[in-house]
């Protein structure tokens, strides 16, 4: 990566996202169960072979850790904990490592949002997860067919928590970047540059894309079209709104 950061999220299984081999039981609702950070801590052997691989890799390029499906403080203290035991071990064993490795968390959770001032205290950076979050603000299931026209990421309750995210991550110097695709809709482009946000994670086919939308709004272009945007109250209203201002 020439010289360049990369993040290594630590193991996200659970949801849409399962391996066999684990051993996972189960469950009715598994959007909603042991994924993420969750599944980490219970599975601490695996999760500590994960972080000191991590550890002894930054050793020879640009690393950072992400957590995530972070619901709670506590989640990432415990995190945090095992990480610096798993230092404290390769220190005792003379074995190099960045020993300014960041920690972040994925905010991707309702209660991460309304909670990132008090994560701002133990997360070097945020991730903002848009296809989760998206998912548990509006309450819908983004693999039933019956309910995919509710899923949606220009719903103003998404974009209110997105913006409070942002500005919480400013006042308290916390970098933050987003993914998934929201970040990856160029209509949406003007709206995430006037909340703030520097850093957008897109698959390699939207990078171009996304690129030169980012350089066709100035600050104040995109600031003006968010606040009318903003004041809209439907995602429907929103979504034409920002589909007729797209610049191509």
């Amino acid at each position: 990566m020439r010289g360049k950061r990369v993040t290594i999220r630590t193991l996200d299984v659970g949801g849409d996202k399962n391996l066999p081999y684990l051993g996972q039981i189960k469950e009715d609702n598994p959007f909603l169960g042991c994924r993420g950070i969750r599944f980490s801590l219970q599975a601490e052997d695996m999760f500590r072979l994960h972080l000191r691989a991590v550890l002894r890799a930054s050793a020879y390029g640009k690393a950072q850790l992400l957590l995530p499906m972070v619901s709670s403080v506590e989640e990432v203290r415990q995190a945090r904990e095992i990480f610096e035991e798993e230092k404290n071990a390769l220190r005792r064993r003379q074995i190099p490592f960045d020993e300014e490795l960041p920690l972040g968390v994925m905010v991707e959770t309702v209660a991460a949002c309304l909670m990132a001032d008090a994560f701002s205290k133990v997360a070097d950076f945020f991730s903002l997860g848009t296809n989760d979050l998206t998912q548990y603000v509006l309450g819908v299931d983004r693999g039933n067919a019956r309910v995919a026209q509710l899923y949606s990421y220009f719903h103003p309750a998404l974009l209110r928590l997105i913006r409070r995210v942002l500005s919480v991550a400013r006042e308290n110097n916390i970098p933050v970047s987003i993914c998934g695709e929201a970040a990856a809709d160029t209509a949406l482009t003007p709206v995430l540059l006037a909340f703030g946000l520097k850093k957008f994670s897109v698959a390699p086919v939207a990078l171009l894309p996304v690129r030169k939308a980012i350089s066709l709004w100035t600050q104040e272009e995109a600031a003006a079209v968010t606040e009318k945007a903003m004041a809209l109250e439907t995602e429907e209203e929103v979504r034409q709104f920002l589909l007729k201002q797209e610049k191509k």
